[in-house]
């Protein structure tokens, strides 16, 4: 009885078998390496940026060149001033302001573009929406300066028709025009891939029960776009709370954000690094919480 030596034992010379060498396995490796550019990449521009900010933040009155060491929370403290407190206030409203019209504006184009628009036309349709962001934020803001300011073009055409003029420039209003303008692509956007998946057999199982337009709107395609319209909602929110450039050229001084009282207190006269390490935090932590929100709430199964 002969015993069958395996191929891979054979020496390809004729000679004795050859055992074949024994190799860790180092398969755990694997995702280390695969994660590896970008975890250093990470950790270099998020995580040690925002732990040197929470350092600074705990030491008052820091000043460029001054030893840092952290001796307590007065920076914290300080932000329940009622005057910071106004500036906090007054960005969140800009936020869910500039949330709220890009939902109720970008929610009819998305889903006239997903649902009713030609099919050969919808990727056309979705670029030229997306255009104007081809261009700089700050072009496209000094476009609406031109166009909101008194002399403007919006004033010209209203009294061109008899209409009274506006005065919207340096005001709120100018700077929700302006950051709606910005941010409506990215709710379209979002929105358009949730509004693309739509069932409309659902849409016609309510109306074959009776439902009218709006009861169908929003007991089925609410419920099945929901996971969509929650994350354009809190991408425009998180991109508004941190806005810098219309604020700043469309509002003014009377409508300073905490983007631009962060900006005075690292380049501007005050200089007071460790205040402005703390409003910082508090962005950080704001948006922390609205992605975490997101990420809880934006992967449940819509309601059918």
């Amino acid at each position: 009885m002969s015993t069958q030596i395996p191929s891979s034992q054979i020496n390809p010379t004729g000679g004795i078998p050859t055992v074949p060498k024994w190799r860790p396995k180092l398969t755990w490796l694997e995702p280390f390496a695969l994660l590896a550019p970008a975890g250093i990449w990470l950790l270099l521009l998020l995580v040690l940026p925002t732990l040197l900010i929470l350092e600074l933040s705990l030491v008052p009155g820091i000043r460029p060149g001054d030893l840092v060491i952290p001796s307590g929370f007065d920076n914290y403290i300080r932000l329940f001033d009622p005057l910071y407190l106004r500036v906090i206030r007054r960005s969140l409203s800009f936020a869910v302001g500039t949330t709220v019209i890009c939902l109720i504006l970008g929610f009819p184009v998305a889903y006239w573009i997903a649902q009713i628009a030609p099919k050969r036309w919808r990727n056309l349709l979705l670029i030229a929406f997306v255009l104007p962001l081809w261009t700089s934020s700050l072009l496209r803001t000094y476009a609406w300066i031109a166009i909101l300011r008194p002399t403007g073009l919006l004033n010209t055409v209203l009294d061109s028709v008899g209409l009274p003029a506006l005065d919207l420039l340096n005001r709120s209003p100018a700077v929700l025009i302006g950051m709606s303008y910005s941010l409506l692509p990215y709710m379209v956007l979002i929105l358009y891939a949730s509004l693309e998946k739509l069932d409309k057999r659902f849409l016609e199982a309510a109306a074959d029960l009776g439902a009218n337009p709006v009861q169908a709107f929003w007991q089925v395609t609410v419920p099945q776009t929901l996971t969509g319209i929650a994350a354009a909602s809190f991408l425009v929110f998180i991109t508004a709370l941190g806005d810098f450039i219309n604020p700043e050229l469309l509002g003014g001084a009377s409508s300073s954000t905490a983007a631009r009282l962060v900006y005075n207190q690292f380049l501007g006269a005050t200089q007071n690094w460790g205040f402005g390490s703390a409003l910082s935090m508090v962005l950080i932590l704001a948006v922390s919480i609205a992605i975490a929100l997101l990420i809880k709430f934006g992967d449940l199964t819509p309601k059918r």
